[in-house]
């Protein structure tokens, strides 16, 4: 799996299914930051992380 750092997690994910993305409804929070996930046309899930803060 591919695992991009970003920002604004809840931004991002809102503007990729905006245009039209496959944004899965799961998210997860640990000491790391936030997850959530999205899917690619060919299938591929790929994880998007917003770091917790002093990370």
């Amino acid at each position: 799996m591919i695992n991009y750092r970003v920002d604004d997690l809840d931004g991002l994910l809102a503007k990729l299914r905006a245009e039209g993305v496959d944004v899965s409804d799961e998210r997860y929070e640990d000491e790391n930051g936030r997850f959530g996930w999205i899917t690619d046309p060919e299938g591929h899930r790929i994880e998007l992380w917003e770091p917790a803060s002093g990370h």
